[in-house]
């Protein structure tokens, strides 16, 4: 019984012991609870996933093969998929599957017996293309979002503001794919510049062709900075009206160290949620760019896969997006916290 009393003493203490250290470190805590948040938001998203890919009649099997395929092989490609289980075993199988890095075979793959069967093979060529793709538009975006937007704010009712915000409304405004027809038939149709289509050779890298990347990241800017250039001088126009820039003013403090020490540092903190935005953004519409240029990153390798109907494909590059999306997010509120000191005073 002493024995007894004194471990749960000792359990007591630890916890104890580990949540005053979380109340030192309320970033600390912060972090555990949104990370804590994004896996149980992770887990929704793959249960709907898994959902959403499972609800038509019939499986992969039925459809790679055709309906004149025979029983033997049907049920050998079934097997190899582990479609003869029930549903929820299936999705248990596949969630401890990705937790351990395999996301499955393919369908397609299995199908034509191609040694490339397994996703997490096949997921990292596009992956990376596309990471490619994604990365020089956010070196581009984020200046030119918080460069063009807070001009446009310090310029507010001016020239300087009216030919920023204008063409920011109207590129924003408008879909990828109109954006990305108007790019074509202006640098190829017209100039002749730069190719319509970003066709790229096996194994090889995007940066090894720059010609083929700039349609499709123009295409990007274009709508997210038009997004986000309004939504930073917003910001701006916001924080130049606060009590204390105009008390910092009257007090003949340079409007140069005004607007450099007090008002872009406080109008940071909403523009990295914009920018956080836009760049989750990135991950669905480079899904509808990459269609467009025929570029081989994750969004082709999606629309080929809901084309195929090749479930473990679809299921595989869905979760990839949705955890990128979630993990922009957790990034951008740390940034936000650590750019505002009040914030994490009150934390403590």
């Amino acid at each position: 019984m002493a024995i007894s009393t004194a471990t749960s003493a000792t359990g007591a203490a630890g916890q104890d012991q580990r949540a005053a250290a979380i109340g030192r470190h309320p970033v600390l805590g912060f972090l555990l609870r949104r990370i804590g948040a994004a896996l149980v938001t992770l887990l929704v998203a793959s249960i709907l996933i898994f959902l959403a890919t499972n609800v038509l009649p019939g499986n992969a099997a039925e459809v790679v093969l055709g309906r004149n395929a025979q029983p033997v092989a049907l049920h050998h490609l079934e097997v190899e998929l582990n479609l003869n289980h029930p549903e929820v075993q299936r999705y248990l199988s596949w969630l401890g599957g990705m937790l351990h890095g395999n996301f499955g075979k393919s369908a397609v793959a299995v199908a034509e017996g191609r040694p490339d069967a397994n996703i997490s093979v096949t997921l990292g060529s596009p992956l990376a293309d596309s990471g490619i793709l994604a990365g020089l538009t956010a070196l581009l975006l984020i200046p030119l979002t918080l460069a063009l937007g807070a001009y446009a704010g310090l310029r507010a009712g001016r020239r300087a503001d009216h030919l920023i915000s204008v063409p920011a409304l109207v590129a924003g405004g408008l879909p990828e794919f109109v954006t990305g027809t108007a790019l074509i038939f202006l640098f190829f149709t017209m100039l002749n510049l730069l190719p319509p289509v970003a066709l790229l050779s096996p194994g090889q890298s995007p940066l090894s062709n720059l010609k083929a990347l700039v349609l499709p990241v123009l295409t990007l800017l274009a709508v997210a900075v038009g997004a986000g250039v309004r939504q930073v001088r917003a910001g701006m126009v916001e924080v130049l009206q606060q009590d204390y820039i105009l008390f910092a003013t009257m007090n003949g403090i340079p409007r140069r160290r005004v607007v450099l020490r007090y008002a872009l540092r406080n109008a940071l903190a909403p523009s990295v949620q914009i920018i956080a935005q836009n760049l989750q953004y990135l991950v669905g519409g480079i899904i509808i760019v990459e269609s467009i240029y025929s570029y081989p990153g994750i969004g082709t390798y999606l629309v080929e896969a809901v084309t195929s109907r090749d479930v473990n494909e679809v299921q595989a590059a869905a979760m990839i997006l949705a955890a990128l999306y979630i993990g922009i997010n957790i990034i951008a509120d740390l940034i936000v916290i650590f750019l505002v000191p009040k914030l994490r005073t009150g934390m403590s």
